[in-house]
C-alpha cells in the first residue's frame, strides 16, 4: 500500500508541474482518488452459471399410425371406439375426482391389468390415457408400469429411456428428469426404466409408495394410467395394485377361463375399485356405433366388434 501512496504522490506532483487544475477535494480524498488512480483495475469475478432445470423431454407421436392401429387420436373424426372409450372413462373420472358413490382414497391412480397376456390391456390403456386427454378440465400421464415387458414406448415408436424404476432405485421424486412431453398437449409418458432384477421388491418399497403419493397429489387434475403386468404371471402387479384406487380388469371374449378371471380379482381384494372390460367381444351395431368393450363391476358383461387389442 506504501508504494500504491508513493506512486499517488508523484502522480500529483507530476500534475502540479504539468499546471493542471486540482480539485478543490481534501488532500486525504486526493491522494485516495490517485491511490485508485495508480491501483491496477480489479479483475471482474464472474459466478458460476446456474445449473440448468431438468424439463420434460419433448417426443413426437405419430397419431396417424396410431389411428391405423386402432389407437384413439385427440384429432381424429368422431369414431366408434373413441365413443366407447367416452362410455368407460366417465365412471373412473368421476371416482378419480371424488363425484363418486364414496370418496376414495388415490382414485386418480388407475390401474389396469388382465388375468392373462394377450388380452389387450396395453391397447386399454393407451386407449383410455388417450381418451382423457380429450377432457377438457383433465390431464394425464401413462405410466409403463409393466417392467416384466413394458410395451408402452414401443407402440408409440420411441426409443427407451429411464423412467419409473429409475426413480425409485434413485429415491428421487424429480418426475421432470424422466417424464415425456407428448405433442398431445395433455398426455405425458412415464417409461417403466432401466430393468432391475429386484423390481417387484423395488415396487414394494417405502421409495416407491412416497413416488406414488407424490405422483397421486401433486396436480388434482391429473388422472394416472398404470399399465400393468398380468395378475396371474407376475408378482409386480399384485403389489402395484395395493397403491391403487381403482383398477381395471380387462378380460379377452371367448378365450379367458372365468376361473382365471376369479382367481385374478382374488389377488387384488384390497383394491376398493374394481371394473371388468369384456375385450374383442362382437355383435350387431347399437344405434349406429359398435360396443367393443362390455363394463362394469364385479363380472358384467357387455358386446361389441372392436378386434384389434393385443396386450
Amino acid at each position: 500500500m506504501s508504494s500504491l501512496i508513493e506512486q499517488a504522490a508523484q502522480r500529483l506532483e507530476q500534475l502540479k508541474r504539468a499546471g493542471a487544475e486540482m480539485p478543490s477535494a481534501s488532500p486525504a480524498k486526493t491522494v485516495v482518488a490517485a491511490v485508485a488512480e495508480a491501483a491496477p483495475a480489479p479483475v471482474p469475478v464472474h459466478a458460476p452459471a446456474a445449473a440448468p432445470l431438468n424439463t420434460s423431454r419433448s417426443v413426437e407421436i405419430d397419431l396417424d399410425a396410431l389411428a391405423k392401429a386402432g389407437i384413439i387420436s385427440p384429432h381424429a373424426p368422431r369414431s366408434a371406439i373413441a365413443d366407447q372409450y367416452r362410455v368407460i372413462k366417465r365412471p373412473l373420472l368421476a371416482n378419480a375426482v371424488g363425484k363418486g358413490p364414496t370418496p376414495i382414497a388415490n382414485g386418480n391412480l388407475i390401474m389396469v391389468t388382465s388375468a392373462l397376456p394377450a388380452e389387450g390391456k396395453s391397447f386399454t390403456a393407451i386407449n383410455l390415457a388417450m381418451s382423457i386427454a380429450t377432457e377438457l378440465d383433465y390431464t394425464v400421464m401413462l405410466v409403463d408400469a409393466d417392467v416384466a415387458r413394458p410395451s408402452v414406448l414401443n407402440r408409440f415408436k420411441l426409443e427407451n429411456s429411464p423412467g419409473l424404476l429409475d426413480l425409485v432405485v434413485s429415491g428421487s421424486f424429480d418426475l421432470s428428469s424422466v417424464l415425456l412431453k407428448t405433442n398431445i398437449e395433455k398426455l405425458t409418458i412415464l417409461p417403466s426404466g432401466t430393468p432391475h432384477p429386484r423390481a417387484t421388491e423395488l415396487l414394494a418399497s417405502d421409495s416407491m409408495s412416497r413416488l406414488l403419493e407424490d405422483i397421486a397429489n401433486r396436480y388434482k387434475d391429473r388422472i394416472i394410467i398404470f399399465d400393468s403386468p398380468p395378475l396371474l404371471l407376475t408378482t409386480e402387479s399384485r403389489v402395484l395394485a395395493t397403491h391403487m384406487g381403482q383398477i381395471v380388469v380387462v378380460v379377452k371374449a371367448e378365450s379367458t377361463l372365468r376361473a382365471d378371471v376369479r382367481n385374478a380379482l382374488a389377488t387384488i381384494e384390497d383394491c376398493p375399485v374394481k371394473f371388468m372390460l369384456l375385450n374383442q367381444a362382437s355383435a350387431p351395431l347399437k344405434h349406429g356405433y359398435g360396443y367393443g368393450y362390455g363394463y362394469g363391476y364385479g363380472y358384467g358383461y357387455g358386446y361389441g366388434d372392436e378386434k384389434k387389442a393385443t396386450s
